[in-house]
C-alpha cells in the first residue's frame, strides 16, 4: 500500500491544512498571481464538509420551487401552476450574505399516497430529519389548512429552528393575511412574494439565524460511536439476511416476499472485537414518484439512513442483471459522499455462463465504482462472509487518507509535465498548484491557469487513486481558474 497519511484536527480553520501548510501554500498561490481571497474561499469551499442544509416544505402549489429558484438566484426548480410538479427532492447550493448552504425543494404531498396524514409525514419527516433548519411556505392568500396544521405539528416534534414564509404576498393588501398567520404558532411571518422577489431578503436574513455556522458532524467516530454501516440495495436481494449471517443470529425478520424491511434497523454487533452499528435498510424499489405507501416512506427513510452513514454497503443480487435500480443506488451512495462497498450476494448460485457475463455487466454498468472493494458472498450460506469486514476498513481508511500538499504538488508537477493538457484554441491550461483541503471524502481543489476539460478532471483522478490508494472513496475535484491578469498584479 502506498504511503497514505491521515488528518489530524480536521476541524482546524484552514480545513485539513495546518498553520505551517497553510502559509507555505498562500504564499505559492501569490507567486501565481492569485487573490489571496479568491484561495481562501476555495479552500473554504472544498474544506467546509458538509453544508447547513435548509429545507423547504409546504403544501403542494404554495410556490415553493419558485422560492427556491429566487434564493439560489436561478431558475433550476420546475416551476409550472399546478400541484405536484416537484417529485423528488432536489437539492441545490445557495448563498447570502456571504454564507453558503444547502437547500432541499421538497415536493407537495400526494394526496393518495397512503392517505393525507401519513404522506405528509413521510415527505416532511425525511426532509426534516436530515435538515438543519426549516423553511416553512404557507399560501396567504388561503391562510392557515388542515395540511399546514399538520405539518406543524411534525415541525414542532422534530424540534429544529423554522422560519415561516407567508408566500403570494404582492403589496400592502396582502401584509394583513400574512399577520394571520401568527396563529400557527410558529413565530413571526416573513411576508414575501417568491415570483417578483418581494421579502425575500428579509426571510433570508431570518434563515441565516436559524442555520448554524458549520452543522455537527453526524459520523459516529465524531462522536466516541461505533462507525455507521447501511446496508442498502433493491427490495429482497438480501439484506436483512445478510445482516443475521454477520450478527450470527436471526434479529431482522426475512421473507421471500420482497420489501417485507420498511424501517432502518440499527444493529449493534461486535466483529473482530470491534463493535459495528449496522443499519438494515427498506429496499429502494423504482423512482420515488412511482412508489406507494409504505414503499414510498421506506424509500426516504432508506435516502435518510445513508446521508446518516460512513460506509455504505451495496448490495447487488449476482444470479440476475444488473439494472438501473442497482445504478440509482450506487449514484445515491456517491453523491452522498459515503464510502463504499459492493457486495455481491447469492454468489454459490451461479454457474460459469453466469458468472463471465456478471463480469462483463460489472465492467459496464458499474464503472463508475471501479474503485469500491468488492466481496462476492452468499447471505444463506455465509461464504465470504470475513471477507466484509476487511472490505469496510479498507473503504473507511481510504476515505479518511489526506495527502500532504508538497507531496500532492511533487505528484502534480511530475503528473503535468508527463502528461500536459492537451492545447485547445491554441492555448494550453496547465495545473499551477493544488492540495487537498477536506476529507471524508477527500476533496481536493486545483488552481489552473485555463479551464481544464473534464476528461483530464477524470485522468488526474486516475492517477490520484494509483498513486495514493484512495480505494472504496469517491473524490471530489474543484477547479479554479486564475483571471487574466499577470502574475503578482499590483493593485
Amino acid at each position: 500500500m502506498n504511503d497514505q497519511i491521515h488528518s489530524e484536527g480536521s476541524g482546524h480553520e484552514h480545513g485539513e491544512l495546518g498553520d505551517a501548510e497553510y502559509a507555505e501554500f498562500m504564499e505559492l498561490a501569490a507567486q501565481e498571481g492569485f487573490d489571496p481571497e479568491e484561495v481562501e474561499g476555495a479552500l473554504d469551499e472544498a474544506g467546509h464538509g458538509p453544508l447547513p442544509v435548509l429545507a423547504v416544505v409546504g403544501r403542494p402549489n404554495v410556490g415553493k420551487s419558485t422560492l427556491v429558484n429566487r434564493i439560489i438566484g436561478r431558475r433550476e426548480a420546475v416551476v409550472q401552476d399546478k400541484p405536484g410538479v416537484t417529485r423528488d427532492r432536489v437539492s441545490y447550493e445557495a448563498e447570502w450574505a456571504g454564507r453558503r448552504f444547502k437547500v432541499v425543494d421538497t415536493g407537495g404531498w400526494e394526496q393518495d399516497v397512503l392517505g393525507l396524514d401519513a404522506s405528509v409525514a413521510a415527505q416532511a419527516e425525511y426532509a426534516i430529519e436530515t435538515a438543519d433548519a426549516v423553511v416553512f411556505v404557507v399560501d396567504s392568500t388561503v391562510g392557515a389548512t388542515d395540511t399546514d396544521e399538520a405539518v406543524v405539528k411534525l415541525l414542532r416534534r422534530a424540534g429544529k429552528p423554522v422560519v415561516l414564509c407567508a408566500n403570494k404576498v404582492d403589496g400592502q393588501s396582502g401584509e394583513a393575511d400574512a399577520t394571520a398567520l401568527w396563529s400557527l404558532g410558529l413565530g413571526e411571518p416573513y411576508p414575501v412574494s417568491s415570483l417578483h422577489g418581494r421579502g425575500t431578503g428579509d426571510m433570508l436574513d431570518a434563515v441565516l439565524e436559524a442555520l448554524p455556522e458549520a452543522p455537527a458532524q453526524k459520523f459516529g467516530t465524531a462522536l466516541g460511536g461505533p462507525r455507521r454501516i447501511a446496508l442498502i440495495g433493491r427490495p429482497n436481494v438480501g439484506k436483512s439476511s445478510l445482516l443475521n449471517k454477520v450478527a450470527g443470529e436471526d434479529r431482522v425478520v426475512v421473507n421471500e416476499l420482497a420489501g417485507t424491511t420498511r424501517d432502518p434497523v440499527d444493529e449493534l454487533i461486535n466483529l473482530g472485537g470491534i463493535t459495528w452499528k449496522f443499519i438494515d435498510t427498506a429496499g429502494i424499489r423504482r423512482r420515488v414518484h412511482l412508489q406507494e405507501g409504505a414503499d414510498y416512506y421506506a424509500s426516504l427513510r432508506t435516502a435518510a439512513a445513508v446521508e446518516k452513514a460512513e460506509v455504505a454497503v451495496i448490495l447487488i443480487d449476482s444470479s440476475e442483471s444488473i439494472s438501473v435500480q442497482d445504478q440509482r443506488i450506487v449514484t445515491m451512495a456517491v453523491e452522498a459522499g459515503r464510502a463504499v462497498v459492493v457486495a455481491f450476494n447469492k454468489w454459490d448460485t451461479l454457474d460459469e455462463e453466469r458468472r463471465y457475463y456478471l463480469e462483463r455487466e460489472i465492467e459496464t454498468e458499474l464503472a463508475q465504482i471501479s474503485w469500491a472493494p468488492r466481496v462476492n458472498v452468499s447471505a444463506v450460506t455465509g461464504r465470504h462472509m470475513e471477507k466484509l469486514v476487511p472490505a469496510i476498513e479498507t473503504a473507511i481508511e481510504g476515505w479518511e487518507t489526506r495527502v500532504p500538499t508538497g507531496r500532492l504538488n511533487a505528484f502534480l508537477g511530475e503528473i503535468v509535465a508527463a502528461h500536459p493538457h492537451p492545447v485547445r484554441g491554441g492555448k494550453q491550461p496547465r495545473i499551477l498548484f493544488g492540495t487537498q483541503a477536506g476529507t471524508k471524502p477527500p476533496r481536493f481543489v486545483l488552481f489552473a491557469s485555463g479551464f481544464l476539460e473534464h476528461g483530464y478532471r477524470r485522468f488526474i483522478e486516475r492517477r490520484l487513486r494509483e498513486e495514493f490508494g484512495f480505494e472504496g472513496t469517491p473524490i471530489h475535484i474543484s477547479v479554479r481558474v486564475r483571471e487574466k491578469r499577470g502574475r503578482n498584479p499590483k493593485k
